[in-house]
């Protein structure tokens, strides 16, 4: 329909005045009772043409109401156009869109490679890793509902100088017990007496050093240990991404990209793109307007860095998987490796696809004390353990007012679902702010707001002895303001899944699911659903079950689960 009110806009613009193919925007009334749509293209190119923008909005008017489904067509306040639809064309349009709750049909051409989550390997995941697994793991769900040959790829910190010290606290404070009976937090607790007994004995930094120089060059005790610590961390992240529906296609560590990297350090030289910096490490210099700084890429001992291993990941993905795109979502104190990463890889003159560091902020705590525990960071393990346990509290405090059939696995749904939904609520672009109040609110833009909508709407249905779903109606002549109002925000659904997936911003699809929360439970309010008329029941119906398929889908998309029962 748009596209036929579209060019019957072009149409009366071109004969009013000249200007031919003018782009016309549409969008929503700031108010239902302003019709269904809107466009302000009068007032975008009135200078232009050198008319006023009422006189082209009167035209443009007017041929649209001679468009068939158009019920109406006005001028309202200094140019904008409003446009009401017939219900039938409403309706029909509805029903057309029905299917955005399914993935789209599988697009053909090159993957989608979106790198996230990369924990470290022997360190537990700290309350900021939810950035990058929870936004991540959006964005991924995102790009493959929508079609997209989609590799969500995690890149764990498996290999570097951090195994070297962890092995050389081993030996000297591990004790008795192997390492793959070993827990993450004993791992942990290894890793952090090293460095305070290093402050007091700086040659273990060089201990260190050196046993990771000898696991680089292949002594098998230590590649024997180093793969236990790897077993025990990876038993540890299975469960915690169980919890966090987090699903990863590709796992390749750093490890994987141990025997790749001299061909590139080769590459590089011959290239003349590596040069020889101080003490016989090789750097990368960037032009003096990029304000970049030297990019290390070898030690001066001869052993590789993280932007090594980045470079070898880059090409192994570059020739096994031809991408047509390369979205890192890490947050943004690394921003100033990727900028020169992704030099490094032009200056070797690589034929990079779409690259972009997919940024998100820093998480700021709304409660002080969160920020650290005890000196050290906040395990993420226990943030979504209280987040359970203050879940259940609000369960108990709300009563009556919500119901389960589990009130354990409800807790369990509501907790995590609402430590998610707040990470994914807000704009990645700036800083994450983690505040229990709201994330746990059933009032705000909320997981249990969310949550409890479906639910309501759920409920109806069962009510109604719907549950599977109720065909909506064709012959439903006329439709009362907020039934106009709930369609039109479900119209909307697949263009905001579309601008989700395109700027990789998954508050895009939390704030419209708010918005479809607060229109349907406004319907609820007001409209008679169970009691009311034919064709109007099996409207209301069908505009319920409508609602509980968008918001379970879009839940879904956002690594969250929606009760049935609450």
């Amino acid at each position: 329909m748009k596209d036929e009110l579209t060019a019957a806009a072009q149409r009366a613009i071109q004969k009013a005045t000249s200007l031919p193919g003018v782009s016309v925007a549409w969008g929503l009334p700031q108010q239902a009772a302003h019709g269904d749509l809107s466009t302000q293209v009068a007032l975008q190119i009135a200078k232009e043409a050198n008319m006023s923008p009422k006189e082209i909005a009167q035209a443009i008017a007017a041929q649209l109401c001679k468009v068939p489904g158009v019920e109406n067509a006005e001028v309202a306040g200094p140019g904008y156009v409003n446009v009401w639809l017939q219900s039938s064309v409403l309706l029909a349009e509805l029903s057309a869109t029905q299917n955005a709750c399914h993935p789209q049909e599988s697009r053909t051409g090159a993957p989608v490679i979106i790198d996230y989550c990369g924990p470290n390997i022997a360190k537990p995941l700290g309350v900021h890793h939810l950035g990058s697994h929870i936004i991540g793991q959006a964005i991924v769900n995102l790009s493959k509902h929508m079609g997209y040959q989609t590799l969500g790829w995690s890149y764990p910190g498996d290999w570097g100088t951090q195994f070297g010290k962890l092995a050389v606290a081993y030996e000297q404070w591990g004790g008795e017990k192997p390492p793959k009976d070993c827990t993450t937090e004993e791992l942990l607790a290894l890793y952090v007496r090293f460095h305070q007994e290093a402050e007091q004995d700086p040659e273990l930094e060089d201990r260190a050093r050196a046993t990771f120089r000898r696991m680089e060059e292949g002594d098998a005790d230590l590649r024997a240990f180093w793969k236990d610590v790897v077993a025990v961390s990876q038993r540890s992240l299975e469960a915690l991404y169980e919890r966090l529906h987090i699903s990863i296609d590709i796992v390749t560590g750093e490890s994987f990209y141990e025997e790749k990297m001299q061909p590139i350090l080769e590459e590089g030289i011959k290239k003349g793109v590596f040069r020889e910096g101080e003490g016989g490490s090789l750097i990368v210099e960037f032009p003096e307007e990029s304000g970049l700084p030297p990019f290390l890429v070898r030690k001066s001992d001869g052993s590789t860095l993280y932007s090594t291993r980045d470079l070898a990941m880059i090409r192994y993905r570059l020739d096994t998987y031809h991408p047509q795109a390369l979205y890192y979502v890490v947050d943004v104190a690394q921003s100033l490796h990727f900028k020169q990463l992704e030099a490094t890889c032009r200056q070797l003159q690589w034929d990079l696809p779409e690259f972009e560091h997919t940024v998100f902020g820093r998480m700021r705590f709304k409660d002080a004390s969160m920020s650290t525990r005890k000196g050290n960071v906040l395990r993420l393990e226990e943030v979504l353990d209280e987040a359970v346990v203050r879940a259940a509290a609000v369960i108990k405090e709300h009563g009556d007012q919500v119901q389960a059939e589990d009130p354990d696995a409800l807790a369990e749904m509501m907790g995590i679902g609402a430590v998610a939904y707040g990470i994914l609520s807000q704009n990645r672009k700036q800083d994450i702010v983690f505040d229990w109040a709201k994330m746990l609110s059933f009032d705000g833009n909320s997981a249990p707001y969310l949550q409890y909508t479906h639910a309501r709407a759920r409920s109806v249905l069962r009510k109604a002895g719907s549950a599977a779903g109720v065909p909506m109606p064709a012959d439903v002549a006329e439709l009362s303001v907020h039934e106009r109002t709930l369609i039109n925000t479900l119209l909307q659904f697949p263009r905001v899944l579309q601008d989700a997936c395109a700027q990789r911003m998954p508050h895009l699809l939390t704030n419209y699911l708010f918005s479809l929360c607060q229109e349907y439970n406004s319907f609820y309010n007001t409209e008679s659903i169970l009691q009311a008329e034919e064709p109007q029941r099996s409207l209301r119906l069908a505009l319920t079950a409508h609602v509980s398929s968008v918001l379970k889908s879009g839940a879904e998309l956002l690594t969250i689960r929606v009760p049935d029962f609450m």
